[in-house]
């Protein structure tokens, strides 16, 4: 079975960090679906204080 990685990518720095490994597709999509996977939706503390920080950024998904 094929396993994903879910990767947080920063728009001011070009910056990407592995976030979560050994995901499944279904895992790695139902993450990058949740409105906390970006700068734009989240509604956090953690996700303002994260975009207050580093600028705006999103969760995506690859393969390991």
């Amino acid at each position: 079975m094929q396993r994903y990685k879910v990767i947080r990518q920063f728009y001011r720095t070009n910056r990407k960090i592995t976030i979560a490994k050994s995901y499944t597709l279904a895992e790695a999509q139902a993450h990058c679906s949740d409105p906390e996977a970006s700068s734009k939706t989240a509604i956090s503390k953690n996700g303002k204080d994260r975009t207050r920080k580093y600028g705006k950024w999103f969760d995506s998904y690859d393969y390991m």
